[in-house]
């Protein structure tokens, strides 16, 4: 059975390339700059991805969703409303947790890097999610909702559910909102924040739907105006090949491996932080590495 939240999203794939193709008229109309080869390298990475899924089908995360499912400590019946918000704000616990890792755990990092690629942030980057995301398999720390008795399929569906609150997102034609909606959701401000790669902004503002947990784990910062965002990787990366944008990172890696010294510069070039090169005793204080972000 399908389980990727990463799949549901991109079911209205279609819309959401129309939506972001409006984008990029409006933005050429009121004279801004838009990198349609982008929007196509982001359509051709989603269509990539459409057909890894076909081949691995629930790949990593199904199977130990569905695992966890036979070991769980309870069934929720969903037949009151509390077990609904417990859902919601479990799923965005979980996500905030996960995508904290995707970008401090290389082996994650391989697969979410693709979605920092864009150099330019706009509604099309937001369906540029990797093709290996069921191998590195980020989505497991979703198994503990699944453990105290969620169903996998609506464990999936709240993910996906936040995963498409995000399109809007990614644009810079919605300023910043009223604050008490800032306070409390994520918001295109927020995540401007999030993609960028400017030194200070770097590993920030992980929220999905609700920005609350980066504010209470530290991880919360504010758009500056007198810092505009600068985008994509630390060190950019000027492919529009959509095979060359899903295995960017992979490649890398590789390369790192084969300089790394002995097991244990092997296991921090895998499980690290993404900046960590072989040969350092620790880690620079800045992301400064080729897929860094």
């Amino acid at each position: 059975m399908e389980v990727s939240p990463f799949a549901l999203v991109l079911t209205p794939l279609p819309l959401l390339a129309l939506i972001a193709a409006v984008e990029g008229w409006l933005l050429r109309r009121i004279g801004r700059d838009h990198d349609w080869k982008a929007y196509w390298a982001s359509l051709g990475d989603a269509a990539g991805r459409i057909a890894v899924n076909l081949m691995l089908k629930s790949g990593v995360v199904g199977v130990v969703l569905y695992a966890v499912w036979e070991w769980r400590v309870a069934t929720f019946p969903m037949d009151r409303w509390w077990h609904w918000a417990l859902l919601f704000l479990g799923q965005e616990f979980c996500y905030y947790w996960m995508h904290r890792a995707d970008h401090r755990v290389r082996w994650l990092w391989l697969n979410h890097s693709v979605h920092h690629s864009s150099n330019q942030y706009t509604l099309s980057a937001a369906y540029r999610l990797g093709w290996t995301g069921k191998i590195t398999g980020a989505a497991v720390i979703f198994a503990p909702l699944v453990w105290i008795g969620f169903p996998v399929p609506l464990v999936v569906a709240a993910v996906a559910g936040n995963l498409l609150y995000q399109f809007w997102l990614h644009t810079e034609l919605i300023g910043r909102l009223p604050r008490p909606i800032e306070y409390i959701f994520n918001t295109p401000s927020h995540h401007r924040v999030h993609h960028a790669s400017n030194p200070g902004y770097i590993d920030c503002n992980y929220g999905g739907i609700l920005i609350v947990f980066d504010r209470l784990f530290g991880s919360f910062r504010r758009e500056r105006e007198e810092e505009p965002p600068r985008y994509g990787l630390t060190s950019p990366l000027h492919s529009y090949n959509p095979v060359r944008i899903a295995f960017h990172a992979w490649t890398t890696m590789f390369r790192d491996m084969r300089q790394a010294r002995g097991w244990g510069q092997r296991v921090k070039v895998l499980f690290g932080p993404p900046e960590y090169k072989p040969f350092q005793s620790t880690p620079p204080a800045a992301p400064t590495g080729t897929d860094a972000h």
